[in-house]
Parts: C-alpha cells; structure tokens; sequence
C-alpha cells in the first residue's frame, strides 16, 4: 500500500474505534452463508439425479457470471465507498437465497438453483472484491501476513461452520429450509458492516499501467488461477466422488467440507512460519507441486484418508491464497488494487470455466478420482513450466 493511503489511514487511528472486530464479524457471517450455499446446491443437485453434469453446469453459470463480473466489481470497489458496496451485497445474496428457498417449494429445483447461481455469483463477487480490497485499509498500518491470515482465518472458520451445519439440513429435509437458514448469516453481515466506522479512502481513480503488470504479477496470476481451479474442482467433484464413488451419505460428504475447512484454518496462519524459509515463488510452485500430489493419491485410497487428503488440499490451498493476497497488496497500490484483484479473478475463472466444460462434456461417464489425476498432471506441468519462467527471468536480470 501506498505511503500516501497509509499516512491518511494513521491520522484517524486515534479518532475512531477499531473496525476489525465488525469486519472480522462479518467475514465470518458471510463465509457461513456463502460456503453453505455452494455446498447445498452442489448436494441437492446430485440428490436429485442430476449428477456431476448437473453440478458442473451449475458452477460454470457461476464462472460465467464471475467472468463478466469480476472487472465490473474491480472498478466499482476502486470507485464507491467498499463498506457500502459490501453492505449492499450482502443484502442482495440474503435476498436471492429467500428468494430461491421459496421458489424450491413450487418450481423445478435444477432451473432455481441455476437461475439463483447467476443473480448470486454476480452479488457474491462484488462483496468479495469489495471485502478483500478492504483488508489493507483495516490492517491501518500493521502487518499485511498478520492481518490477511486472521481474515482468511475467520473465513475458514465460517466455512467450518457451514460444513457442519449443511449436513444436519440438507439429511432428509427439504431443499428450501438450508437456503432460509442460511440466507439470515448475510443479513447479520450486512449488519456488523453497516454498524462499523471506516474512513472511506479517497476515490481518486488511478490507471493500471504496464509496469504494475510485469512478469512476477503475470506469475502471481497464474499461481492464483491454478490454485482456484484445484478448489473448485473439489467443489464440482466432491459431492459425485462422495456420493457414487465411496457410496457416502450427505453427512459423510459434510465431513470431507469439514476436512477441507479445518486443513484451511492451519494453511491460513502458516504463512508466519515458512515465509522468511524461502522466496515467494519457490514457496507458490512447491504449493502448486504437493496439491498435484494429494490430487493424484486420491485414486488410491479410501475412508478415512480420503478425509486427510481434503484436509491437506484445504492447508495448501488457503496457505497459497493468503500468501497471494499479501503479495498482491504489497505490490500494488490501493487505488487500484479493486481492479488488480479483478484481472487476477478473471484469468481464474477462465480457466475454471474451462475445467467446468471438460467435466460436464465426461459427466458421469469417468470416476472423480480419475479427472483429479488428471488435473493433478497438469498441475505439474504447470510447475515446470513457471520452474523454466523464474529462471529465465532471473537470467535476463543477471545479463
């Protein structure tokens, strides 16, 4: 962050109470409703009959939608106050999710749950680019490794959360009573956010120039991309690998979220002990490397290492995030950090969309197992090939 937004930011600190609490509050409340959301569609869908086809269409409506809206939130989140924009998100996901949980009584469950994805991916977008541009505003000076591992730490909480409550809803209930219950966590987060005092920074609209866009950023992006891809393959298959390939019940694919959400609690306070062991691009390809790894062992093994293997994929996965997140604030300046975020999102979603299409075009017709091995290929190649960028960078620097 610029020396300017925080000279702005430390005049006010002794003025006005600390925001964190009700930020840390509302992240919280969001990640309950939000991961709640995503579990109980992909679980209905496939409950349903809908399968891995269902599933895969349904988050490639969301990819879609997170293409088109990703740039549209970077601006806006560099433009409108960030605490109002998120307010005003969360207030449209609650209300998409009521919606949604009373049309699930009269209408055709795959057509609600696709038409709800598209209205809530759009809101859920402009939250999240909006909350996490935050984050270097209400660290005000303080560490950036400290205070983005405490908000993804609160994050993987409500995700933890999300996974234990989904199971007790969605055994033998109907679709509409988890989508009530957790639409109210987006009305408490509206409120912690309305309630909470921030100075809203300047919105002096400042370019993205070239320069802010060199080959390390170019990289980060792609560690991002690939790191996202691996989650939400997890979330497209996971559901499928639970219920046809280890012939589980809806509480055991509530233990495997579990799984993944409390291996994300360890990654998203781990960046303190390995961040000074080694550079940040050694430290993003070794994390790209063992997700490749657990991704491929899946094939092998059953109850309960299946459920260590999604532990260890959440560990590595939120380990990555964070240490994305601090790299990307730290390089790039608050003004535009919306927009940053926007572009970084967007390649993301790209390439998820892509995955989507492979696994909606194999359906049912492939185990799981098999498309995370074969993911897991490419997760390596993908490692050699940014192994091979860094060295000829660090050549041109040396010439």
């Amino acid at each position: 962050m610029s020396n300017l937004v925080r000279n702005h930011h430390a005049k006010g600190r002794a003025g006005r109470s600390d925001p964190c609490l009700g930020f840390l509050a509302s992240t919280l409340s969001a990640a309950v409703a939000r991961n709640g959301y995503y579990i109980a569609s992909a679980w209905i869908l496939v409950e349903r009959g809908y399968g891995t086809a269902g599933v895969a269409t349904f988050l490639a409506i969301v990819s879609v939608v997170e293409f088109i809206a990703s740039p549209l939130a970077g601006v806006a989140a560099d433009r409108f106050d960030r605490r109002c924009l998120n307010v005003a998100a969360d207030l449209s996901r609650f209300l998409v999710m009521l919606g949604a949980a009373c049309a699930l009584l009269y209408m055709d469950v795959f057509l609600i749950i696709c038409l709800s994805a598209a209205l809530f991916s759009f809101c859920d977008r402009v939250a999240l680019t909006s909350s996490q541009s935050m984050i270097p505003v209400i660290a005000d000076g303080r560490d950036l490794v400290a205070s983005n591992s405490a908000v993804f730490f609160v994050m993987q909480v409500g995700n933890l959360g999300a996974a234990l409550l989904s199971g007790p809803l969605l055994h033998e209930r109907s679709p509409a009573l988890p989508f009530t219950v957790l639409a109210a966590f987006f009305l408490f987060s509206a409120g912690c956010l309305a309630l909470m005092r921030l100075e809203p920074v300047s919105c002096r609209i400042a370019k993205i120039s070239a320069s802010q866009i060199d080959p390390s950023l170019r990289r980060l992006i792609v560690v991002y991309a690939l790191l996202y891809t691996s989650a939400v393959l997890v979330s497209v298959l996971g559901s499928s690998f639970v219920f046809h390939e280890q012939k589980g019940t809806a509480v055991d694919f509530g233990y495997l979220e579990a799984a993944w959400s409390a291996g994300s609690l360890i990654g998203a306070v781990s960046l303190f002990r390995i961040e000074r062991a080694m550079s940040t691009h050694a430290r993003h390809l070794m994390l790209l490397g063992l997700t490749a790894l657990v991704l491929m062992a899946l094939t092998s093994v059953r109850t309960p290492w299946t459920v260590i293997l999604f532990a260890a994929l959440g560990f590595l996965y939120n380990l990555g995030r964070v240490s994305v997140e601090v790299t990307l604030q730290a390089r790039v300046s608050d003004y535009v950090l919306g927009r940053a975020k926007g572009i970084m999102h967007s390649v993301a979603v790209a390439l998820g969309f892509i995955v989507f299409g492979v696994a909606a075009a194999v359906g049912d017709r492939a185990f799981p197992s098999t498309i995370f091995f074969a993911f897991g290929v490419v997760l390596l190649i993908s490692v050699s090939c940014l192994s091979v960028g860094v060295i000829q960078t660090q050549e041109k620097g040396e010439s």
